[in-house]
């Protein structure tokens, strides 16, 4: 059942409506979870403009997101929509909002949500890394570390369709012998089955490609069955949550990643370290020490967008007018060098994602903590 959080009581003729969708049930709770804590870290105003935000929860559902997407429009008449948390809820909010002309802010990793830029697409927007960059970083980790034969474990959704098939394109042109692909369903209790397909095949290391806790379930099976080459996954296990589940059947795995994971480690020259402190600290400080999450920063990240382009369209047009939401996605297309704790983004007309590579790092799980892969 979707909820509704209205987090502020202002008069409406003032305010920025922004509406947020988020995975707050389902199996991707683990990441709505944290980004609906970063979204009460907001401040109250943006630009001088009193905001007014209604968050709803989609279950993790694509139907449920594109019901959701319709009311924030229709019923709120909402300036910008921010997620979902998910890809395939993200996509189906992104065809309402473009429909009806709304930008949205995504929170969904998938390049499918913004490729190809065309129709409703030409209104949305997503900070996840694309999958081509976070599959270079894994696979330039694994020929660093002399791998030659990898198996894959990918989720049967947009999400793990776009992993795998940026693997597919990098690996062998790399050297790289895939062994074995199998898929697992976000639902699915066991990965038995896929697991001693893949084992059998003898593989260096795994890539498994997944998100939240159901990421984890293959992985703890791995390492049940004794299994004894490297794993790598994606940053759609970049939560607190997974490291608890994984225990140490997780230790010693590697992912590449938003920096904002491991803020304090990085480097005084990396241009994010500073925005990635600054939020971090901030949650950890309200929510507890190692409670940070890659799914909190995404939402902290819109945030910055925000910041950085009301300003911009508030130059053109009135808050809650059609001329304002085109002007505020004409200024996320137009957005320059906007650093957040997720990375630096330069948006344009045929990339509405706007990221490089220094969007990503590699991370190793060791006690149950992130670190800095050197």
């Amino acid at each position: 059942m979707s909820s509704a959080v209205a987090l502020l009581a202002i008069p409406a003729h003032a305010d920025i409506n922004i509406g947020v969708i988020l995975s707050l049930t389902g199996p991707a709770a683990s990441l709505g979870k944290p980004a609906e804590n970063t979204i009460k870290l907001w401040p109250d105003q943006i630009a001088g403009q009193k905001v007014h935000l209604i968050v709803l929860n989609d279950n993790s559902d694509p139907t449920e997101a594109a019901k959701q997407a319709s009311r924030l429009i229709t019923e709120d008449k909402v300036d910008v929509i921010v997620g979902p948390s998910l890809t395939p809820p993200s996509i189906a909010a992104m065809e309402v909002a473009g429909r009806n002309a709304t930008p949205i802010i995504a929170l969904g990793g998938g390049n499918a949500i913004v490729e190809p830029q065309e129709g409703p697409r030409k209104w949305a927007f997503k900070m996840p890394a694309p999958e081509a960059i976070s599959v270079q970083a894994v696979v330039d980790s694994m020929i660093a570390k002399k791998i030659k034969n990898v198996a894959v474990i990918a989720v049967t959704t947009s999400y793990g369709e776009g992993f795998l098939k940026a693997f597919n394109m990098q690996a062998p042109a790399k050297g790289l012998n895939i062994t074995a692909v199998e898929r697992i369903g976000a639902q699915d209790v066991s990965a038995t089955s896929q697991i001693l397909k893949v084992m059998s095949t003898n593989p260096d290391a795994v890539f498994i490609v997944s998100f939240g806790t159901p990421a984890a379930t293959p992985h703890i099976e791995l390492s049940k069955r004794g299994y004894k080459g490297m794993i790598y996954q994606t940053h759609g296990v970049a939560n607190g949550d997974f490291l608890r589940i994984g225990g140490k059947e997780v230790d010693g795995a590697y992912l590449a990643v938003a920096p904002v994971l491991v803020a304090e480690q990085l480097p005084v020259s990396d241009p994010t370290k500073k925005q990635g402190v600054e939020y971090v600290s901030k949650y950890e400080a309200k929510y507890g020490a190692g409670t940070r999450s890659l799914f909190g920063s995404t939402a902290w990240t819109a945030l910055n967008w925000l910041e950085a382009t009301v300003p911009v369209a508030l130059k053109k047009a009135k808050p809650q007018t059609p001329e304002f939401r085109q002007a505020l996605r004409d200024a996320l297309e137009g957005m320059k060098d906007v650093v957040s704790p997720e990375g630096v983004f330069t948006m344009s007309p045929a990339n509405h994602n706007g990221l490089d590579a220094r969007g990503q790092v590699m991370v190793k799980i060791e006690a149950g903590k992130w670190k800095l892969a050197q």
